[in-house]
């Protein structure tokens, strides 16, 4: 490569598009750092957004870039890409170089969330200082970004944009590169010990400003338009000679912040988005449509959102001890980086994970998939868990204490924990319980709101929210300030005497509306709903038991000594052994799991423990006399039986099931793996020459009534047993009525174990001197002396069941 001195942009960017493709990646990254210490600024230009492309891939999803996303830790290119765009590396170092000189790069509006996107093209600024002075004027859908900006954005673009990947490269998400940067560039920009380091250049090259707070001749409205950022104010007023170097640096924090929360978390449907607007801008009518298709977070993108929230816990409960006890009065004088960690939950993140979590749980399929979205809920309203405090674990394992501090927490964010547990209620009522994923998932949910002082602080909370407005409020005709509504929470206009009745009110009305109807968590009707859950989790408890009992029969008559049995005729069963196997091993745990939910909601609602007992009897008495082997709640039509939703719901729980079977004609049923594929069309095409050539005559055979018809019934009539199971099961009724002839059937011949059975015979008969032919004959009378007196047995049988009724 030519000396920089010599070499042209131009060329610069031709020739790294040119070795992009042909070279290994270890040697593009060392090439490209040393290009990155030797070029100015002013060349580094133009291939800044070439090379941000080149590695996180295009926003539409045709380039996929380096493919972080499936880049993971066993890959020979992971440590090269991870250290090449950590905060340190020489990727950064770029992003810092360019900053210095204040370059723009263009981001298309296009690809923003759904919600913000709408906002903008309808002329309404979003409510995030992020996007203030960046539109440009005439509407060109682009955003103007610095170079950390830009490359923020599309890192954060990459988890959401559509990619198509060559197959096989899956794994673990908290493995890949793209989760780990994530980590590490929060770890760095947001540290729970120290200040944020300083950019390399603030030394050299000047300190490298904030953005620009947002220009008031934006003809835009929006609900934060009256708001800047909280930051800016201890960014621009300090002196560049004194300057606190975290003061000069803390505008990347939040820059990274606000960009993964706007990029991560704006997804909903567009009527929460018009829901959430101050009144002033509910004028403005967005365009609807604009919106397209409601936005499905994949499972991965969760999983990024759940390390978002940890760790804001962790960098929010890192404040020191005497920034929480100071006077709002002296807030003002605390270091940036400390005043972002009072606000930074309730400023950046509460409203807009509320709304993604709600959006979730409404649209998340009913599967086990649902836990990564569980369990992000479950970290938010545990930021307790992330103190690095361990004093108040108890010793013996169970729950421990929530402190009092965090009841603050709880009132700020009331809806989170009341109207997410109802929406999960109502998810858990339509789940399979039997299944041991979602058994855990309730047990998960149960054991977090079980600990101790936690559901006294969710009932004070809902009794401060049903406190009659104070009379400091009641003489302000205003609506309730909130960060979305203008206000801050650092504000010293809110009132100090009513400071937790107004957290809890302004919390629920800026999610809610004014005229909401806040159902109680602990009320009548949510209480019904916990009674229908504990009665569908103990029919699940009886259900995964007598599934268990089930596969551990089937495990006991499939062993190897009932190889010398001889077959069923009967092929309609399709849940053998080994699926039942399966089954039993899946239901193991749930009984654990169940069991302790029960307890857990006992406790968080206190309910009656004699009722509670009676619910579960009741239960098990109706199993007891056989509702479970009934069949689903259905309507009788003309086409069958129709299943009722009492008849899904008795589904979905395990309570109650269609017996599966094969409907068709026996013989034409798929080949099972116990059955040998070239036997089966054998044996099929001699049965159907059979059956051709003598069909009368079997059927003169079987209409006789005397021994010899009965003899002929039992072997030639055997699908008229799969006609009686037919009237069990919802099928047509021109199936019922088909009429069933006479016939042969040999496929039982071609069952591997009838095969076995009949080489053993033959080995035993050779022992004992016995010829082929002889030893054939032997086996067809042995057959058919002991198929007649099992056919004895059982006219025997049916004979005295006759009499008795």
């Amino acid at each position: 490569m030519a000396a920089p001195a010599l070499q042209q942009p131009s060329y610069l960017l031709a020739n790294l598009k040119a070795d992009w493709t042909i070279k290994p990646l270890h040697q593009r990254c060392n090439e490209l750092s040393k290009i990155i210490d030797d070029f100015p600024a002013k060349e580094l230009h133009a291939i800044f957004p070439w090379l941000v492309e080149s590695v996180f891939g295009s926003l539409d999803g045709i380039l996929s870039g380096w493919n972080l996303r499936y880049l993971q830790a066993r890959m020979a290119e992971y440590n090269i890409a991870v250290d090449f765009l950590g905060p340190s590396g020489p990727m950064m170092k770029l992003v810092y170089k360019l900053q210095a000189e204040e370059y723009k790069y263009e981001f298309p509006v296009s690809y923003l969330p759904g919600p913000i996107k709408s906002s903008i093209q309808a002329g309404v600024l979003p409510d995030c200082p992020l996007f203030h002075n960046k539109i440009q004027f005439p509407m060109s859908g682009l955003l103007l970004l610095n170079p950390f900006e830009y490359y923020m954005f599309n890192f954060a673009s990459s988890l959401i944009a559509p990619k198509n990947y060559p197959p096989g490269q899956h794994g673990s998400c908290s493995d890949s590169a793209y989760f780990v940067l994530v980590d590490t560039y929060l770890k760095y920009f947001l540290p729970t010990e120290g200040n944020v380091p300083p950019s390399p250049f603030s030394d050299t090259m000047g300190t490298v400003a904030s953005p620009a707070p947002r220009s008031p001749s934006v003809p835009y409205v929006g609900y934060g338009g009256h708001s800047t950022s909280l930051l800016k104010r201890h960014i621009t007023h300090q002196p560049s000679v004194n300057a606190d170097p975290a003061a000069q640096e803390i505008w990347r924090s939040e820059t990274l912040l606000q960009v993964f929360v706007e990029m991560w978390l704006h997804h909903y449907s567009l009527e929460m988005y018009q829901k959430l607007q101050s009144p002033q801008v509910k004028t403005n009518r967005l365009i609807p449509g604009r919106n397209g298709e409601p936005f499905t977070p994949s499972e991965e993108h969760v999983l990024v959102v759940r390390l978002l929230v940890k760790h804001l816990h962790a960098f929010s409960s890192s404040l020191k001890q005497e920034s929480i006890f100071s006077s709002p009065s002296a807030h003002s004088h605390s270091s940036p980086l400390e005043e972002l960690k009072r606000v930074v939950v309730q400023r950046f993140v509460q409203q807009k994970l509320y709304v993604f979590l709600q959006h979730c749980f409404g649209h998340w399929p009913l599967d086990a998939s649902f836990r990564a979205v569980l369990e992000t809920w479950l970290s938010y309203i545990q930021p307790w868990r992330y103190t690095g405090e361990k004093n108040n674990t108890q010793a013996d394992g169970q729950n421990r204490t929530v402190p009092d501090k965090w009841a603050s927490f709880v009132q700020e964010n009331l809806l989170v924990y009341t109207k997410l547990f109802q929406g999960f209620l109502n998810r858990a009522m339509r789940t399979d319980l039997v299944n041991a994923k979602n058994a855990l998932m309730v047990f998960r949910v149960a054991k977090v709101f079980v600990q101790p002082n936690l559901s006294e602080m969710i009932q004070k909370a809902e009794q401060l929210f049903l406190e009659p407005e104070h009379a400091i409020l009641q003489r302000q005709n205003r609506v309730f300030l909130t960060p979305s509504h203008g206000g801050s929470f650092l504000s010293s206009r809110q009132p100090m005497g009513t400071d937790s009745v107004f957290k809890v009110k302004s919390h629920v009305y800026s999610l809610e509306g004014q005229d909401c109807q806040y159902n109680l968590m602990f009320g009548p009707d949510l209480r019904k709903n916990v009674l229908k859950l504990i009665q569908i989790i103990a029919q699940a408890r009886q259900t995964a038991k007598r599934i268990s009992d089930h596969s551990t029969e089937m495990a006991a008559n499939n062993s190897f000594l009932s190889w010398f049995s001889v077959g069923s005729s009967d092929h309609n069963n399709t849940f053998n052994g080994g699926e039942m196997d399966d089954m039993g091993e899946g239901v193991k745990k749930t009984h654990e799991f169940l069991d302790k939910a029960l307890d857990y909601l006992c406790q968080i609602f206190r309910l009656n423990a004699g009722q509670l007992s009676q619910l579960i009897i009741n239960v098990a008495s109706v199993d007891d006399e056989g509702a479970s082997k009934q069949l689903p709640d259905c309507i009788p039509s003309e086409n069958g039986l129709l299943l009722t939703d009492l008849g899904r719901l008795q589904i979905i729980n395990g309570l109650r099931r269609f017996e599966i079977e094969y409907q068709g004609d026996p013989e034409l049923q798929p080949i099972r793996s116990y059955e040998n594929a070239f036997l089966v069309r054998l044996m099929f095409q001699i049965s159907s020459f059979i059956n051709a050539r003598f069909g009368d005559h079997m059927e003169a055979l079987c209409s006789r009534q005397d021994l010899l018809g009965s003899i002929g019934r039992h072997y030639l009539r055997s699908s008229l047993k799969v006609a009686e199971q037919w009237r069990k099961s919802p099928v047509t009724r021109q199936m019922r009525e088909r009429p069933q002839r006479a016939r042969l059937s040999l496929r039982v011949l071609a069952s591997y174990r009838t095969l076995l059975i009949l080489l053993l015979l033959y080995m035993l008969f050779a022992l004992l001197s016995f010829s082929v032919l002889s030893s054939t004959g032997l086996i067809l009378i042995v057959s058919f002396l002991y198929e007649l007196l099992l056919n004895f047995l059982h006219g025997k049988t049916k004979d005295s069941v006759n009499k008795d009724s």
